[in-house]
């Protein structure tokens, strides 16, 4: 009988759990669409191709910054197409070319301030920001933080191989 009872109610925990991750899964596309607009509009006020923004991504994350040869190599395009992305990266104020300190022979292009810039402008385009986190009341977000704790320890989960 007991047996019969935890099972009823497992199927409503079933139910309810269908019912909350549908949710979840409709807010997030409502909130996937409202940082899509805000990401278009910061692409299209800025005047880099999808090609220079591509590149200047790398560069960020690169604090010894790259070379021309290297950039060519991992976008699988020529040295002659990479240059030229490079010489408007430059040209833009995103990107410089200064002398390897371990080889004069080689140029290294690194991200500018206005370079990081830029890339931190389209992230800003998330639903997450702090602006928005910190005017939820306080039990929304530890219930958030809780959640994104869970969802954290899952995805390591699966990326073990459980």
């Amino acid at each position: 009988m007991r047996e019969r009872g935890q099972a009823a109610e497992q199927g409503g925990h079933d139910d309810e759990r269908e019912r909350i991750v549908d949710a979840i899964q409709t807010l997030n596309g409502a909130m996937e669409e409202a940082v899509m607009t805000a990401l278009l509009h910061s692409l299209l006020s800025m005047d880099l191709t999808i090609q220079q923004l591509r590149v200047l991504m790398v560069l960020v994350t690169s604090e010894e910054g790259a070379t021309g040869r290297g950039l060519a190599d991992s976008f699988g395009v020529s040295m002659a197409s990479m240059s030229g992305v490079l010489d408007r990266l430059v040209a833009h104020g995103v990107a410089t070319r200064t002398a390897d300190p371990d080889d004069h022979r080689v140029r290294r292009i690194r991200v500018t301030p206005l370079g990081t810039s830029v890339v931190r402008r389209l992230m800003v385009a998330r639903p997450f920001r702090t602006d928005i986190l910190m005017r939820l009341p306080l039990a929304d977000l530890r219930a958030l933080e809780q959640g994104f704790r869970a969802v954290s320890r899952e995805i390591a989960r699966a990326g073990d191989g459980d």
